[in-house]
């Protein structure tokens, strides 16, 4: 199917197009050479308890409970619920997710620009990043003058705070550089890079220094067998979910022509294509890989995404949730997100 705006999306189906969406949905779906694959959905019940539990699960704050990483997985939980459609407005998640902008809004310190709190969130900058790329999703679909101009400050601010907590490295670290941290990593750098490139493609201004230098922080910690290390300063044997994270990124970036592209896709599919991953990670690993093999085109993607979503659907506890690493609202967000890419309804993850 090609990608469609939420909200024609939602006014279609509410129009009673019926024999539209059924006519899409009943029939598989076949590449050049006449391969069948899944009909579109077959994986629609599993996503609907999903997002059913994890709505559920919300505090009537307008956040998830969790002792880590709460910014980050509030955010992370409200774009799941956006990947179904639901926009502040309109669709069943629209009271959730317009208690996810209030409670991400209000959690920022207007001096600074964090979306967070540096003291209860573990690494704050997961969090931060993953705020922006939420809420500069939600913008463009906002349909109220007050409540844009009140997101448009916030991003504006959130962007200014994740260009100055940049190292001169041209990465990102736990913490803020301006906090007097020289450190960096991949999978920090990488969130940065996804949030500033969600608010870039809401309108916002996003100093194009700031992700030039981020890509130059990525190719500086390519190895030679295409994958990613965990550091330009920690250099080391490569990190599939880094590596994965990174290649996802650099295509949010607008680079998918450089030399270092075809390596680290190589790279990609020797270790993660067969669905398994070596790490704690395996949530944070296909959240990236999914977007990776989605941007290869329709003729990788379908045989990769019915194995892939086939196996989440198995996984899926009685409740509609998943458990994992950290907890399972980050679990369940996570496989939420990636059971939904294929509907292509946030621009961030569209071809």
């Amino acid at each position: 199917m090609s990608s469609m705006n939420r909200r024609d999306a939602l006014v279609r189906c509410s129009l009673g197009a019926t024999a539209f969406c059924g006519a899409v949905a009943s029939f598989g779906l076949a590449d050049a050479a006449g391969a069948e694959y899944a009909p579109a959905d077959k994986w629609d019940k599993t996503i609907d308890k999903g997002l059913k539990w994890l709505a559920g699960k919300q505090n009537k704050n307008g956040y998830w409970p969790q002792k880590s990483y709460p910014t980050a997985i509030t955010a992370l939980a409200g774009t799941a619920l956006i990947c179904s459609g639901s926009t502040t407005t309109q669709g069943p998640y629209s009271k959730n997710i317009r208690r996810t902008v209030d409670y991400l809004i209000a959690r920022q310190d207007k001096k600074s620009g964090l979306i967070g709190d540096k003291n209860r969130d573990d690494r704050y900058t997961y969090g931060h990043g993953f705020s922006m790329l939420f809420l500069s999703q939600v913008l463009g679909e906002e349909e109220d003058s007050d409540r844009r101009e009140e997101l448009v400050e916030c991003l504006e601010k959130a962007v200014k705070f994740s260009v100055d907590a940049q190292t001169k490295a041209g990465g990102w670290g736990y913490v803020s550089a301006k906090d007097n941290s020289t450190f960096d990593e991949g999978s920090t750098t990488i969130t940065q890079v996804q949030g500033l490139r969600g608010c870039r493609n809401a309108g916002l201004k996003v100093p194009k220094k700031a992700i030039e230098a981020a890509k130059n922080y990525i190719y500086k910690c390519k190895n030679k067998d295409g994958g990613i290390s965990y550091s330009s300063r920690n250099r080391g044997s490569s990190r599939p979910a880094i590596t994965a994270a990174a290649l996802a990124a650099l295509y949010n970036a607008g680079d998918y022509k450089s030399k270092h592209i075809p390596e680290m896709w190589k790279y990609c599919k020797k270790k993660m294509h067969n669905l398994t991953s070596h790490s704690g990670h395996w949530q944070y690993t296909y959240l990236y890989y999914s977007q990776v093999v989605y941007r290869q085109g329709d003729k990788v993607w379908h045989p990769f995404r019915d194995k892939l979503y086939a196996k989440l659907a198995k996984e899926q506890q009685a409740n509609g949730s998943w458990t994992g690493n950290i907890s399972p609202t980050y679990t369940t967000a996570c496989n939420l997100i990636i059971m939904q890419i294929d509907k292509g309804y946030l621009p961030i993850y569209q071809k």
